[in-house]
């Protein structure tokens, strides 16, 4: 099971959904993280901090967790 986190956009940028559920301190180290191990997002590996994320999408973050994507 997924915990949800909600946004009151349409989407929410790749980079921006890490910072908000406060697994990374700074968006450099997002982007580090992000460009060596990448995340599953609805089960395929991205490795891009732009990638829109829109109510219902999922994202799997080795060693962390599940979270999906909801809007308020």
């Amino acid at each position: 099971m997924c915990e949800k986190i909600m946004i009151q956009t349409e989407y929410i940028q790749l980079g921006q959904f890490i910072k908000l559920i406060n697994i990374l301190d700074s968006g450099g180290m997002v982007k580090t993280y992000l460009q060596d191990v990448g995340v599953l997002v609805n089960g395929e590996r991205e490795h891009r901090r732009g990638r829109k994320l829109y109510a219902g999408d999922k994202v799997e973050i080795d060693e962390v967790g599940c979270f999906q994507v909801d809007r308020e």
